[in-house]
Formats: C-alpha cells, sequence, structure tokens
C-alpha cells in the first residue's frame, strides 16, 4: 500500500519531519499520535503527496511513485480527509458530499454517482441534511459532512484504498466518535488502510492495529499498541508524568495522566 523509507521535510531551517519510515498494509487501521508540534500533520502531507520537500523521498503507493500516478486515477485510490476544512462553501449538503465524485465524471454526475451520494448520507447518518446549507451547520455536522465526502470518493470496484484522516473527530460528541471509529475499523477490515491523526491516546489504543509515535519529527515507536502505550514511552513523549492499566471493558492499556 503505502511505503515510505526514512522521508523527511524541513521548512524554515526547522526539520519538522526526520528519518521516518513507515510501511502500511491491507486491513490495517494506523493511528499517529504524538504532543502539540510532533509533525503529524505534515507527515500526513508527505505520505498523501500534499507536500514535497527538498530532501529525497522514498514514498510509494501501490509500488508506484507519485509523479508516476494520473491525478484522476490517484484520487480513486487515495483520499485525505483535511483538518483544516474550507469555513464557506455556498452549497447544500448533498452537492458538498458530491464533490467526492469529482474524479469520475467530466461534467454532469451520473446515476450512480448520486446513489453514492444518498448512500454516504445515510452511512453518516446525516441524510436530514441533505438539502440543508452547508454554512448552516455545526462543526460537529460539518466534520460528518466532509467524512461522508470523503468516503463517496472511494466508492469504487478497485481493492485496497486508502483514507487518510488528519483529526477527524474534531467537534465530534462521544457518541459520534466511537461511530465514526468503527465505520473507519469496519472499512479497514474490508482490505484497505486507514490512516489517522488522533489527539485521545486511549481512543488510538483502543481501535488501531498499530500506533506511530512523533515527538520533534521522529518517530518513537511504531508497533502494536501494547508495546507503544507504556508509562515510560508516552510520559517521555508527552513530557508528562502517567500511569497505564487495564481497561475493563477492552483489556487494552489504558492511560492514566497525571501523578
Amino acid at each position: 500500500m503505502i511505503h515510505a523509507k526514512q522521508i523527511s521535510y524541513t521548512s524554515n531551517q526547522r526539520k519538522l519531519i526526520d528519518k521516518v519510515s513507515i510501511d502500511l498494509h491491507p486491513g490495517e487501521f494506523i493511528a499517529i499520535i504524538g504532543p502539540n508540534g510532533a509533525g503529524k500533520s505534515t507527515l500526513l502531507s508527505l505520505l498523501s503527496n500534499e507536500i514535497e520537500g527538498k530532501e529525497a523521498q522514498e514514498i510509494t503507493l501501490k509500488d508506484q511513485k507519485y509523479t508516476t500516478w494520473n491525478l484522476q486515477k490517484l484520487a480513486q485510490h487515495k483520499a485525505k480527509f483535511s483538518q483544516s476544512q474550507q469555513h464557506e462553501i455556498p452549497l447544500i449538503v448533498e452537492e458538498v458530499v458530491r464533490m467526492g465524485r469529482y474524479p469520475y465524471y467530466q461534467q454532469q454526475p451520473l446515476k450512480n454517482d448520486h446513489h453514492i451520494v444518498t448512500e454516504m448520507l445515510s452511512l453518516l447518518e446525516i441524510e436530514s441534511l441533505a438539502k440543508r446549507p452547508y454554512n448552516q451547520l455545526s462543526g460537529g455536522e460539518k466534520q460528518r459532512v466532509h467524512l461522508a465526502r470523503v468516503l463517496a470518493q472511494l466508492q469504487n470496484d478497485h481493492v485496497n484504498k486508502t483514507i487518510i484522516l488528519d483529526e477527524p473527530l474534531n467537534n465530534l460528541d462521544v457518541a459520534h466518535q466511537f461511530k465514526i471509529l468503527n465505520l473507519l475499523k469496519n472499512y479497514a477490515t474490508q482490505g484497505n488502510v486507514v490512516l489517522m491523526v488522533l489527539h485521545d491516546i486511549n481512543l488510538a489504543g483502543t481501535f488501531a492495529d498499530k500506533i506511530l509515535l512523533l515527538k520533534n519529527g521522529k518517530c518513537l515507536g511504531f508497533d502494536k499498541p501494547q508495546h507503544i502505550l507504556t508509562s515510560e514511552i508516552i510520559s517521555d513523549a508527552y513530557e508528562f508524568p502517567c500511569v497505564v492499566c487495564s481497561n475493563p471493558i477492552t483489556n487494552l492499556p489504558l492511560i492514566l495522566f497525571g501523578n
């Protein structure tokens, strides 16, 4: 799927990403965690081909360098949910979701595109918002609209697709956070890759197959949650004391911060 070897990125003479390697395989749900300024969003931008650094980069998607991909075809294999969305979009909700279908038609959407938009609205439980102006929605509703748009982009017959998400849970209540994480977990089990930046360490430990921990642009670890979520590793990364206990529901590591 996505392979990156010793990639780096420097901006304004500051190294934001420093020799990070990652391999993503079909069926995996990967969470990236780390303190503020660790380089999480920059790493996602590199892996999704949104930015290029002066350093030579070895990044491939499905064994192809990004430079060899046709951009329209690339958009059918990989989609990105960005942390910052455009605040003002003068469209109704179903039109915003339909933007995810742009890689599939030239001028007018086909019947199948309309069908997929309807499916995604239902999947994200926002069908009642379909005719509402996007600009009148709450922050959490807008998050779900954009997630529906990104998922609509990847509705096709290709196998082993990749969805990259930068803090998609912002502005969402607890119920919707869990619904979306379960939805994405299910998407990964269908042979796709989910790569997500999460601030909530315990949610990362609950849902991710592997966790990549960043600090100051460097990878402190990339492994299963039980090997990353230790009191020593997390306290060092976040420079704040914590203890690790067992989640009574899942038996997975549970991080509690404080002395």
